[in-house]
């Protein structure tokens, strides 16, 4: 199967934002958003480009080098950032990871950390005493502006927190954190080895975020306005407020072996899938296995190529880079960013979230065939919290979410949404299902 030329939809930060502030103005990118993520567009790619976003070029140089470097760490100090407790879900994670078949990957090495809080729990037994003094009342009548609006995003996030209604103490939610530790584990940073990653990876992190929550917006018009069931403001509301999201910065090592960039799974066996491409599937899959992202949105930094010395290069094997799978089972690629963007790409949760309406697509990373040539980048999963529903919007149904056509065109190596998510699941539940599809 020959991939097809990757035309990733772009969106100017500007035209982002003010299609945000101003919805009578957001009908260009509600087109965008059909071309990229949209149901009714069987070709969509799942993926979309933020360009011309300020700041991102320096924040990238100053990150993306970091990922090699970190991966050079002698075993003592990596160990030191390694965290088998959480399922390698945090800090340092190599040969972990099963993406494709039942074979650990060892192709790269990830490092996972939360940008928007060091302690998951921490924070959300702040948010857990704050309801508990509003309630008692505490007899502030600070009227200044600030405070007031400060005020009503606390009471917003609290309506939104399904946990203040489901953990009944602290001892609980303490409970729960040591019994799901992939999902709540604080973070676990090289103070000593590496003491400028911690900024560097918030930074960045925290600015994908932003971005995120205003792309969030704009789906959000997108689907109302084509699902009456729909409740608004259901993806902006997750990512303004959950402070669940997973940064990974990723560095993929350069091959040994410079004839074959494959991951030699050509015993692949077809069985009965439909999609007789399958085979050639694990030709565009070396450095990274074909997956769909779990949690809602995923933000994606352009990546950066480095040779043996550490040195950044172009990378001179134009097929390298990004996969995806189309909807319609269309193989594309490689996926070229400028410097200046950021991609966006479409996860399940999202997917459920609305009914279907916006769809993930399996994507793979084809590694270089030049030997001696590495690659870095940086990915940051924003996702809801542990006790999120995974409800579908009224009048949606499971058929409506994934139907029985796309599961065709997916890699036979990744596993349906229907075989994780069931109606009635919260997304902790959905997580750990995920969790042990693939680790």
């Amino acid at each position: 199967m020959m991939p097809r030329n990757a035309n990733v939809v772009k969106i100017s930060y500007n035209d982002l934002v003010t299609a945000c502030s101003n919805e009578d103005s957001s009908s260009s990118v509600d087109d965008l958003i059909e071309q990229a993520f949209g149901k009714a567009n069987s070709s969509s790619l799942g993926i979309i480009a933020i360009t011309d976003i300020p700041s991102l070029p320096s924040l990238r140089t100053k990150l993306l080098p970091l990922a090699p470097k970190l991966a050079a760490l002698p075993p003592q100090q990596l160990e030191e950032i390694t965290a088998p407790e959480s399922q390698y879900q945090v800090g340092w994670s190599h040969g972990r990871e099963k993406l494709e078949g039942d074979k650990l990957d060892f192709s790269k090495g990830s490092y996972y950390a939360n940008p928007l809080t060091d302690d998951l729990v921490e924070s959300m037994l702040q948010r857990r005493r704050y309801n508990a003094a509003s309630q008692l009342g505490d007899g502030d009548n600070d009227n200044d502006e600030s405070h007031v609006h400060g005020k009503q995003q606390m009471e917003e996030l609290l309506k939104w927190d399904e946990s203040l209604n489901q953990i009944q103490n602290e001892e609980e939610l303490r409970q729960l954190a040591s019994a799901n530790p992939a999902f709540f584990a604080p973070n676990v940073w090289p103070t000593k080895s590496l003491p400028e990653l911690e900024n560097s990876l918030k930074e960045m992190g925290q600015l994908i975020h932003r971005v995120g929550v205003y792309l969030a917006k704009c789906c959000d018009s997108y689907v109302a306005a084509r699902c009456p069931g729909y409740k608004p403001n259901t993806l902006e509301s997750i990512l303004l407020h959950s402070k669940c999201c997973k940064a990974r910065l990723l560095h993929y090592f350069a091959k040994d072996d410079t004839s074959d960039s494959s991951n030699n799974n050509n015993n692949v066996d077809d069985g009965d899938n439909n999609n007789s491409g399958i085979a050639d599937d694990t030709q565009f899959s070396s450095w990274c296995g074909w997956h769909n992202d779990h949690g809602s949105l995923t933000g994606l930094v352009p990546a950066m190529y480095h040779d043996e010395n550490g040195n950044i290069v172009q990378c001179p094997d134009e097929d390298a880079g990004l996969y995806i799978k189309s909807r319609n089972g269309d193989l594309v690629g490689p996926v070229k960013l400028p410097e200046n963007a950021l991609a966006f790409q479409v996860g399940e949760t999202m997917q459920v979230h609305t009914g279907g309406w916006l769809h993930a697509t399996p994507h793979a990373v084809r590694g270089c065939k030049k030997g001696g040539i590495s690659r870095s980048t940086f990915a940051v999963f924003m996702e809801p919290e542990y006790h999120s529903s995974m409800d579908l919007p009224a009048g949606r149904s499971v058929s409506d979410t994934q139907c029985e056509e796309a599961e065709k065109s997916l890699p036979k190596t990744v596993r349906t949404l229907r075989s994780r998510w069931k109606l009635g699941m919260n997304f902790g539940e959905f997580s750990e299902a995920t969790f042990a599809a693939f680790h």
